[in-house]
């Protein structure tokens, strides 16, 4: 005799949860799966799944360059042109430095109100392959510098609307595109309720492994090309690719070499304060990471400590890469990156931890299957937060010059695959799936969404150019 479903009572018809600002969910108390699908359904009540369709920039919307200029402040203020330079090139490069202006147009789309540690930053080149400590490669989110307890669906809709520009990008036919971003979608829909049906820590031990990947790469050319890729990565150490690259010999003492303006040493008068702060820096550090890492680290002897230019949004961040010896062909290399407010904290409130070094790692550790061993957090005398980790780990990153729509589609599928894995880990898979449903109206809606957030993102970078040449903004091209 199957048992009867306990009847919904008040407050519980729209909440299990008890929601903190800037924070995770708290249970209040356990419910069967069943009865949060359900909660998840009853949610479409108030929030219909059709209403995520579509994109209307609202009237009092903030100028886009005006938002980016903000969004300047507090960079290195002779880096910041390179950040502009880059973001130039294409609707699709803008994209990927404008989060903060679509962070504050997600916060004006209907919103569910079920939150999982976001991203906030999902779009497709922020994911790819690396090594976990046990050495096997997996692919999932690798860019964590805006991640905070956010609505779900805002990372779903910066995806689709990357894979949208992504075809336009290399030159696919508009439908193309759309149906790479439709096929996304489905992904994230597919695999979250995949997670919802499954036991807490078989969620959280789940990994997507590199050869699960290869097995769903259907076409040959994208499946070779990626083979090749991988087998590259592989082969590049530390000692024999990165050293070599990175490094040359000076007396007994390797140093790292400079390749203005992406790698430079600090001027003659700002060394020795700079390698002060950094010895402060580096012991703050060490004591964020586990004591057995703390003894493996401490077999490595400083050597060198260079700036470095990185990524796009992060452009004009403070971020430096500093060279440790264990022996000889023994390096390691560290990257110190500077870790600012998310551009989602003004929508989805402040983060829970001290620093944004710690807010970063914390959030890290929970969406990624497996992170660096060396990954900790740190706080510069002058008042920066900082996170540090490796700087290469057999990293392989998309290139999607070149690809057709069976690579992009292939690809985007599985950064949605890696998406609902990392929410399924802090948010409740269940009301989630229980929300989307398995048919096509929620997909069809993001899909809808994310093509017309391509168009508003192509007239934005209209506007950047524009004001690029009329002298409101300064770039610099590499």
């Amino acid at each position: 005799m199957r048992a009867k479903k306990a009847p919904l009572q008040g407050g519980e018809r729209r909440r299990n949860v008890v929601s903190i600002r800037g924070r995770l969910p708290v249970l209040e108390r356990y419910r069967p799966v069943a009865q949060r699908r359900a909660h998840g359904k009853e949610l479409r009540d108030a929030v219909p799944r059709r209403s995520h369709a579509g994109w209307k920039a609202p009237s009092d919307r903030r100028d886009p360059v005006a938002l980016l200029i903000e969004s300047d402040r507090g960079r290195v203020p002779q880096l910041v042109p390179i950040r502009h330079g880059r973001m130039l090139q294409s609707p699709f490069a803008f994209y990927r430095g404008a989060a903060a202006v679509m962070a504050a147009d997600l916060s004006r789309t209907p919103s569910t109100g079920l939150p999982v540690q976001a991203c906030g930053d999902a779009q497709l080149l922020n994911f790819g392959c690396f090594a976990t400590p046990e050495r096997n490669v997996i692919f999932d989110i690798n860019d964590f510098d805006e991640t905070l307890p956010a609505p779900w669906e805002w990372d779903l809709k910066r995806l689709t609307a990357s894979v949208v520009l992504a075809g336009r990008h290399i030159g696919l036919r508009e439908s193309d595109s759309t149906r790479a971003a439709l096929a996304c979608a489905r992904s994230y829909t597919k695999r979250m309720a995949d997670y919802s049906a499954m036991r807490a820590l078989d969620v959280w031990y789940d990994k997507i492994d590199v050869a699960e990947l290869l097995r769903l790469t259907t076409d040959p050319a994208a499946r070779s090309r990626f083979e090749r890729q991988l087998r590259r990565a592989q082969a590049h150490t530390v000692a024999d690719h990165d050293f070599p690259k990175l490094a040359a010999q000076h007396g007994s003492t390797p140093l790292i070499k400079d390749n203005p303006p992406l790698i430079f040493h600090p001027g003659a008068k700002e060394a020795s304060t700079v390698n002060a702060q950094f010895q402060i820096s580096f012991a703050r550090y060490r004591e964020t990471l586990n004591p057995s890492i703390r003894q493996l680290l401490d077999r490595f002897h400083f050597c060198d400590l260079a700036v470095k230019v990185v990524g796009v949004g992060s452009v004009g961040t403070r971020c430096t890469v500093s060279l440790f010896i264990a022996g000889e062909d023994d390096p390691l290399f560290l990257q110190a990156k500077e870790a600012r407010a998310s551009v989602l904290e003004r929508y989805a409130g402040k983060s829970q931890y001290p620093t944004h070094g710690e807010r970063v790692v914390i959030g890290q550790r929970m969406m990624q299957a497996a992170s660096d061993v060396f990954l900790g957090w740190t706080k510069s005398q002058s008042g920066y937060d900082f996170y540090v980790r490796q700087l290469h780990d057999v990293k392989v990153s998309a290139v999607i010059e070149g690809w057709d729509f069976a690579a992009l589609r292939t690809y985007a599928r599985s950064c949605a695959w890696a998406l609902a894995r990392a929410h399924a880990r802090s948010g409740d898979a269940a009301m989630i799936c229980g929300y989307m449903g398995a048919g096509r109206i929620f997909p069809e809606a993001i899909c809808e969404f994310a093509v017309d957030y391509a168009d508003q993102t192509v007239r934005d970078h209209k506007a950047f150019v524009k004001a690029v040449k009329d002298g409101g903004v300064e770039a610099e091209l590499e």
